[in-house]
């Protein structure tokens, strides 16, 4: 069971007497190859219990030195030992072998305390971003812990890492905010996000002329030699419009509403995955940049990693279907969202769900494999909601569904299925 494998060490600073459980998160080095867990334990005078998910632990400390141990209903057995130093921990784990039931390998050991928001859930926080992150992945240390239920307010850089104050303050390629570590999330679990505010915190905003790649044919791309150049827009934050800001004669009076949406949402991939640049989309979300995701819409993702490992970034002010231009109207953003853990179900593709449809973004390197990617994806929806058969959902898609194209701007392309909520309305759900 890989769920013990990289839990157990055990650790833990705690007075004579019964302490408050403390969580941690633990990464165990298997030949190269860091493996997390979240623990949970107590101290009580010495003497260690506590749990990963449903497994037990037990130990006992001395001083700052620690030696646990966790056994599987398989009767399978990992030991630790570990030093504490402070919040951190450093040691080493005695594992079964892969390969051979009769051969043990240590391994080294670190953890980390993870401090959990004061006071009760669900609260109110704010985080200052001070770093970001251009890859999706579990190996950065996350940047604050957060409960279900509570509302965090932060910031976002644009897509060229610049801020509301137009400093350059990380690397181009679309930098993330994060990652939150969402407390009591672990791998099988479903992460609902749910976008509560998305506000514009600046003046202006980049794109390009001209048209991707995958939208153009020969011909058009031979009358787009010489594009791809950075175009400002002067974004009205009181009007909530933009406006070209050297506009060519025929666009001088083109005024657009403008829509904040995220281009970036992602969770950290599996073990076993190398980290994703944050260019990249998958299962596990990314630069999915669909102009679905606004204020009031919710995104479910499936959860690989304990803590989840939630990254945003890559504000828009507004963004049309398929950011054809390569960038949308570039620009930093305040997000304000909270997030539930769900008991997990198989997830092919990310789920989005607003107050009048539900959507499935399929991903992939062309529109035709995107396409099919995000049918599966809601047929498996359907099947879990409804009970629906594949012959029934496709009488449901054939008459309801909704098809966009999200992007043609990135690796992957990405389309959206969506079904508006009142043809489902009169369905008896599971």
């Amino acid at each position: 069971m890989r769920a013990l494998v990289f839990l157990g060490l055990l650790m833990l600073p705690t007075p004579a007497l019964a302490s408050d459980p403390e969580t941690w998160l633990i990464a165990v080095d298997r030949w190269g190859n860091a493996e997390y867990s979240e623990m949970v334990i107590e101290d009580d005078g010495g003497v260690l219990t506590g749990h990963l998910g449903d497994v037990p632990l037990a130990g006992r400390r001395q001083g700052d030195l620690i030696t646990v141990s966790a056994t599987d209903s398989d009767h399978n057995v990992w030991r630790f030992t570990a030093t504490l130093d402070g919040d951190r921990l450093n040691g080493s784990a005695d594992y079964p072998d892969p390969n051979d039931d009769d051969v043990r390998a240590t391994h080294a050991v670190t953890g980390r305390r993870l401090e959990l928001p004061a006071g009760p859930a669900p609260a109110h926080l704010t985080f200052e971003p001070q770093t970001f992150s251009n890859e999706f992945t579990a190996h950065r240390e996350p940047v604050l812990v957060i409960r279900p239920g509570d509302v965090v307010s932060t910031t976002t850089l644009d897509s060229g890492g610049v801020d509301e104050h137009g400093r350059t303050r990380a690397l181009y390629g679309n930098p993330q905010t994060g990652p939150f570590y969402v407390a009591g999330a672990g791998p099988g679990d479903v992460l609902a996000v749910r976008i509560h505010r998305l506000k514009l915190t600046r003046d202006w905003a980049d794109s390009l002329d001209g048209v991707v790649g995958k939208a153009m044919t020969t011909g058009l791309a031979a009358q787009a030699t010489g594009l791809g150049n950075r175009v400002r827009w002067r974004l009205d934050r009181e009007a909530g419009t933009a406006r070209l800001e050297n506009p060519p004669e025929r666009l001088r009076d083109y005024v657009v509403p403008v829509r904040p949406m995220l281009g970036g949402l992602g969770v950290a991939p599996d073990f076993g995955f190398a980290p994703f640049s944050t260019g990249d989309t998958g299962r596990f979300g990314g630069n999915m940049d669909f102009n679905g995701l606004v204020e009031g819409a919710t995104v479910y993702l499936p959860v690989f990693q304990p803590g989840a490992l939630l990254f945003l970034g890559d504000g828009h002010a507004l963004q049309g279907d398929g950011e054809t231009t390569q960038w949308a109207l570039e620009t930093s953003l305040a997000v304000e969202f909270s997030v539930e853990v769900l008991p997990g179900r198989p997830m092919s593709s990310p789920r989005i769900e607003t107050a009048d449809r539900i959507t499935v973004i399929g991903q992939a390197g062309s529109l035709d494999d995107a396409l099919r990617a995000a049918t599966a994806g809601m047929i498996q929806w359907l099947a879990q909601d409804y009970g629906m058969s594949v012959s029934e959902s496709s009488l449901v898609l054939g008459t309801a569904a909704q098809y966009r194209v999200v992007t043609l701007a990135g690796r992957n392309a990405g389309m959206a299925l969506s079904l508006d909520k009142s043809v489902l309305a009169a369905l008896p759900r599971k």
